[in-house]
């Protein structure tokens, strides 16, 4: 048989086929139809039906933020944010009944209703070296938190950023070259070297007079008392130190000599040796102020040092009832950055009963935005 006979064959067979089918209807196969036909469950009542922003409108951020909520994805992450805040800043001791054994002093409604929640806010260092530090700086001029964790390079370069500027960069420019150019590079931003001999000229003095307090008036020092005189001395209010100090709102930094912080203490050892920071204090002041608070909540924008000193603080409360955690951490390393709050509800780092929230995001994204839908708004009462 010939490939043409063959070909004619084939296509005799298929045309056949084809007729058949036509002539002949035929249900498709049972596997088939219930794989992709399955019939499915009712949605559960209350369920939330996705629906983003309508632009028709106009242009409105807030209403655009809301709309987050029903969104999806990170950014529905962020409406549970902005929920779990207002929840945290509405919360008062009047909502809770009132213990056989309480206080006398809490026993009325206006003593209870006076009685918020215990704000700890976290910030990683680099948050204070990008234009977030101003977000920061308002909260602690509004003293709408209670303290502030936060690393070495938190305190130094709020500090820095008063007397000469960071600049805007770029993540691709050549670290061989800027090293040449006595330029330090932080992400995208760009920190001349001369910042921090501005620096050293301006804290030298001050670490001669903190070891002449120690050693004229017996002054023990912890970073929380020093950060406050360094934010006393630089008397400026673009600083966030400067409005700890003026609020006395306490700035718990366990890793103060983690940084130029640090390389000032150590230069320091040489020309005049003595000084002596207890970090002991410190532990004891963070401790005592999550014990002491009748609910607390924790904002934590970064990870590392900073979110574990506060988790581990609320841990000698059974946990906080309010938090939100904004990182770009990943749990399959089992870095406690990346842990979901799940996690720290395992260590009594979170209560059980509490909705906690993780925004899988940038917090220079994030840290504005949270604080437009609350904390601005509530003062300015939208």
């Amino acid at each position: 048989m010939t490939d043409t006979s063959k070909d004619s064959m084939s296509e005799a067979l298929a045309d056949r086929a084809i007729a058949q089918a036509r002539a002949e209807p035929q249900a498709p196969p049972a596997i088939a139809q219930s794989a992709v036909l399955g019939e499915s469950e009712e949605m559960p009542e209350g369920s939330i039906p996705v629906k983003g922003y309508d632009f028709n409108g106009g242009v409105d951020l807030a209403a655009l933020l809301d709309s987050y909520a029903q969104t999806g994805f990170q950014a529905t992450a962020f409406g549970q944010a902005v929920a779990e805040v207002r929840r945290m800043r509405a919360w008062r001791l009047s909502d809770e009944p009132v213990a056989a054994d309480e206080k006398e002093e809490l026993r009325s409604a206006e003593a209870r209703a006076r009685v918020r929640c215990t704000v700890f806010l976290g910030c990683t260092s680099n948050l204070v070296s990008a234009g977030t530090r101003e977000t920061i700086r308002w909260l602690l001029e509004h003293k709408k938190v209670d303290c502030l964790v936060t690393t070495a390079g938190g305190i130094e370069e709020d500090l820095m950023k008063c007397l000469a500027p960071h600049y805007l960069g770029d993540f691709g420019l050549k670290g061989a070259e800027l090293r040449k150019k006595g330029i330090n590079r932080i992400g995208n931003l760009l920190v001349p070297n001369r910042n921090y001999c501005q620096f050293e000229d301006w804290m030298t003095p001050l670490l001669d007079e903190m070891l002449s307090e120690q050693q004229s008036k017996g002054t023990v020092w912890s970073p929380r008392t020093m950060i406050w005189k360094l934010g006393e001395a630089i008397a400026d209010e673009s600083s966030i130190c400067y409005w700890a100090a003026r609020n006395k709102i306490p700035i718990f930094c366990p890793a103060i000599t983690d940084g130029s912080i640090g390389d000032m203490i150590y230069f320091h050892s040489f020309k005049n040796p003595g000084l002596v920071v207890d970090i002991a204090q410190d532990i004891r002041a963070i401790n005592d102020l999550a014990t002491k608070s009748r609910a607390s909540g924790m904002l934590i924008f970064g990870g590392g040092l900073v979110k574990h000193h506060i988790c581990n603080a609320n841990l000698m409360r059974n946990g906080a009832n309010f938090s939100v955690f904004v990182n770009t951490g990943q749990e399959f390393d089992g870095s406690d950055s990346g842990a979901k709050p799940d996690e720290a509800i395992s260590w009594g780092k979170v209560r059980a009963d509490a909705t906690p929230v993780k925004v899988h995001a940038d917090a220079t994204l994030i840290l504005p935005l949270l604080v437009a839908q609350t904390f601005a708004r509530e003062e300015a009462g939208t």
